[in-house]
């Protein structure tokens, strides 16, 4: 590999790798919740399962490709997962929030 390339790799590589993973949570996200709506379920389920596998593929994502943590007894990715998700959910109520907002209140489509 080239040196400039190394030398920005070992300076960004973490920051790459979490904004990949993120691009793809969101990617995962969409595709999911378009193809639960096309098959008639309803917005809220399908927001609330596409907020769920794809959290649950950040989760797994980032520990293992972004922060390369090798921990996986029960009780660490049991803490780890709990804080994440967690975290997380604060995204789901925002995005369930315009989702009602956008469908229910403004007649848009999912």
């Amino acid at each position: 590999m080239d040196k400039p390339i190394k030398t920005f790799y070992a300076k960004y590589g973490e920051a790459l790798r979490y904004l990949i993973v993120g691009g793809l949570t969101t990617l995962i996200n969409l595709v999911i919740f378009f193809c639960l709506t096309h098959l008639s379920i309803p917005w809220f389920w399908a927001n609330i399962a596409a907020w769920f596998l794809s959290v649950l593929f950040a989760f797994i994502a980032n520990k293992k490709l972004v922060f390369s943590s090798s921990n996986t007894s029960a009780s660490v990715v049991l803490k780890q997962s709990v804080s994440f998700f967690a975290l997380r959910g604060a995204s789901l109520l925002v995005d369930t929030a315009i989702l009602f907002v956008g469908l229910n209140l403004l007649h848009g489509s999912p």
